[in-house]
């Protein structure tokens, strides 16, 4: 039996591997060509080189092969078809994400090539045996319905780490963490006799978690390359194929100790985060009407985005939901008493998920925000247009454009204008024209008379103007103004 260590080693070459070998990789994919453009989907701010995938799977190579080496997983190897099928699997899935980053894959040639992928780890015996019903048993599974549940298996897990990489470092973090908890837990199960020797499932998840460990460098905010579909979907297959082997082949003692969830419950804890963000984007694409892979931007890291937080903090808030989540199965492996609170445990995250993330609450947040700006607002537009009102000139017509003063033969016009009513002058004439008649108008040939005792407003040009007289000038109707006129 390989000791813990050695799964440590395997997957330190898998993070150093990695690290070396995306260096050239992200040099030559931005020299040819193959990058991720800025766009109204996409977060990121600038050209970015795909082709982290590349370097991922490359690592994952050399690590298996290492392994394969080694005196302490030589029984792993000798004999079996599973680490082959593994490797064979995870180049189906990874040139099916590759195609689909050069040039765009539909929806049903994805799907098909995950269940090409999925295929070829049925007929290489990469499946589960059986799986624990909590309070109903185990269940052995029959060969005809081996295809069809590894199938749907492989299909759920890659896809809910295809959508998780969404921002620079969530799906290589998310996973990383996922992985090494499932590792812990294998290796765990192996030495206390509930897994086999030659379980290929804590190995493959060592490898997972170098394999992140050793991108996240490249890939952490502000990310200097992407993984792309290529990278997302081999990292999902490697999940799935160690949660099935390890959580899939344990044995009854264990259902004993961990009497609430079954093993193979364990990904729904430590791939919690994605899980539950696919189980989301499924129910509110399939209530518009919209095809499963018809991306939007409500995700759930969308909305920690909309709540105010950076790109950073929104990653390690995930990274920490996914640490919490795997230490509920973690803790019971080292504290049988700890059975007891992951019942209530998972009510309280579960209240807390909801609240924080359910389809509906942002937005009716930004419902009420944009019925609060609606109406400011309209209060100003309505506020505004009454002081456009006051201040604005609202006097027009005959009685203002008719005949001037200074072409009056008799004392007939002078009369019109005290015929106007006063609310017009007080609108837009303020001090023109009085509520009562001006003193000293008493002979209208006297054009000074006039001048000295009403002021003119700018808005009556001609009025005062056309005798040819010197002295008949526009006043200024605030300076002019006078007491009572």
């Amino acid at each position: 039996m390989p000791p813990p260590w050695a799964y440590v080693l395997i997957g330190g070459v898998a993070a150093l591997c990695t690290y070396v070998a995306v260096f050239p990789i992200r040099r030559l994919a931005a020299r040819v060509g193959f990058v991720a453009e800025p766009d109204q989907r996409r977060i990121h701010a600038r050209i970015t080189p795909y082709g982290g995938g590349l370097g991922m799977f490359a690592a994952f190579v050399v690590a298996v092969i290492v392994a394969s080496r080694l005196a302490w997983f030589r029984e792993l190897f000798s004999g079996s078809s599973e680490p082959l099928g593994v490797v064979l699997a995870a180049l189906v899935i990874f040139a099916v994400g590759m195609i689909d980053d050069v040039r765009d894959v539909s929806a049903p040639a994805k799907m098909a090539g995950q269940v090409l992928a999925a295929m070829v780890l049925v007929f290489t015996g990469v499946t589960m045996f059986w799986f624990k019903i909590p309070f109903a048993g185990f269940w052995v599974l029959s060969p005809a319905f081996l295809p069809l549940l590894t199938a749907l298996w492989v299909i759920v897990i890659t896809n809910a780490v295809n959508l998780i990489d969404g921002l620079d470092g969530l799906a290589a973090g998310i996973v990383a963490i996922a992985s090494g908890t499932l590792a812990v837990y294998g290796v765990h199960q192996m030495n206390s006799g509930y897994l086999p020797a030659d379980n290929l499932g804590p190995l493959i998840a060592s490898i997972t978690c170098g394999v992140c460990i050793g991108f996240l460098p490249h890939n952490f905010n502000p990310a200097r390359v992407f993984m792309g579909d290529a990278g997302a979907l081999f990292l999902g297959l490697l999940m799935a194929v160690s949660t099935m082997v390890i959580g899939g082949r344990t044995t009854e003692v264990s259902g004993q100790t961990y009497f609430f969830f079954a093993p193979l419950f364990i990904p729904l804890f430590i791939l919690g985060v994605p899980i539950a963000d696919m189980a989301f984007a499924f129910i509110r694409r399939t209530a518009k009407r919209q095809g499963f892979h018809t991306p939007d931007k409500d995700h759930i890291h969308h909305r920690l985005l909309r709540l105010g937080h950076g790109q950073r903090r929104t990653v390690v808030i995930l990274w920490a939901w996914t640490a919490v989540l795997s230490g509920f199965v973690l803790y019971p492996l080292y504290r049988p008493s700890g059975n007891a609170i992951i019942p209530f445990g998972i009510v309280v995250l579960g209240l807390l998920l909801y609240t924080l993330f359910h389809p509906g609450l942002r937005k009716e947040q930004e419902g009420v925000e944009e019925e609060r700006e609606e109406s400011q607002g309209h209060d100003l537009a309505q506020v505004s247009g009454f002081e456009a009102n006051l201040t604005s000139p609202s006097v027009s017509g005959p009685s203002l454009s008719g005949p001037s003063l200074s072409s009056s033969p008799s004392l007939n016009h002078v009369p019109e204008l005290h015929d106007v009513p006063s609310t017009l002058g007080l609108a837009g004439l303020p001090g023109l024209i009085a509520p009562h008649d001006p003193p000293g108008l008493a002979d209208p040939s006297d054009v000074s008379a006039v001048e000295a005792t009403e002021p003119v407003d700018q808005g009556l040009p001609g009025l005062l103007r056309g005798n040819g007289r010197a002295g008949a000038t526009v006043g200024n109707p605030v300076n002019e103004r006078r007491d009572g006129g």
